[in-house]
């Protein structure tokens, strides 16, 4: 597989990947919706974290921008395939289970301090207003992951270039990003709490952090841990959007008696 990936042609490459990234957020978007709407409340696991509609046309344009998206990703494969191409990366094709384990391992840190710098970024005066249309999506659902600009989508899209540059993955290794970076924004996004009884510090509380982090706009910049939020004293507190909450309550209380 990995030998066959660089023997592609540029144009194959952006085929495929526009059929991988495609492929994969229709899987994961459409599971999350059907775990997180049917499937589980009807067990009695978990719950929904914001109860409120969504915004009119709040679905179509979160899949219009995530074609976008999936295009910008898809012909972005050809630069991990060209640094390949040019020598200034390279494949590691013998690697054993134990070293790409590690190999994921590193990148699903690596995945987190990229995220964080990226999403600070993105928050600040200069370059907010690429990250809007994302944050238009107040009451989040498993298909605002992939909702951006296209500026955003090119930052956060990235990841992998700088470590092929330092360090000779495995093929797998790098496949291993986008699956496992669109399989916890997909949990992040999906306004739903899967495990109601853990911590809010906890790694499985993911979902809680992010959905404050879309009712408070600010804060909760990291991915899928906690450590950069931590570092930098950015990590809102379980209660930061309760006072939102219950304005919300208010405002369709006085709506369902007027």
């Amino acid at each position: 597989m990995a030998q066959a990936f660089v023997a592609l042609s540029a144009w194959q490459v952006m085929l495929a990947g526009l059929l991988f990234f495609g492929g994969i957020y229709l899987v994961f978007g459409a599971t999350t919706w059907l775990l997180t709407h049917h499937i589980l409340p009807r067990l009695g696991l978990g719950r929904p974290l914001d109860t409120r509609p969504l915004a009119p046309g709040q679905l179509r344009r979160e899949l219009s921008q995530s074609a976008l998206s999936i295009l910008l990703f898809g012909t972005g494969m050809i630069f991990p395939w060209g640094l390949l191409q040019l020598g200034w990366a390279r494949l590691d094709y013998d690697a054993g289970w134990q070293q790409i384990s590690l190999e994921i391992l590193f990148l699903l840190a690596w995945n987190d301090v990229h995220f964080w710098v990226n999403h600070r970024l993105l928050h600040t005066k200069l370059l907010r207003r690429f990250h809007l249309p994302h944050h238009r999506s107040v009451v989040t659902t498993p298909f605002s992951t992939y909702s951006f600009h296209p500026i955003e989508a090119l930052m956060l899209g990235n990841v992998i270039l700088l470590p092929m540059l330092l360090h000779d993955f495995s093929f797998w290794s790098l496949l291993s990003v986008p699956l496992f970076s669109l399989f916890f924004n997909c949990i992040g996004h999906a306004n739903y709490d899967f495990f109601p009884n853990v911590s809010y510090a906890h790694w499985f509380a993911a979902s809680r952090r992010h959905h404050l982090h879309h009712a408070c706009y600010n804060g909760n910049y990291g991915f899928q841990f906690t450590f950069m939020d931590r570092l930098f004293r950015t990590r809102l507190p379980a209660d930061a959007a309760e006072r939102q909450w219950q304005a919300a309550r208010q405002r369709g209380a006085h709506g369902a008696q007027s």
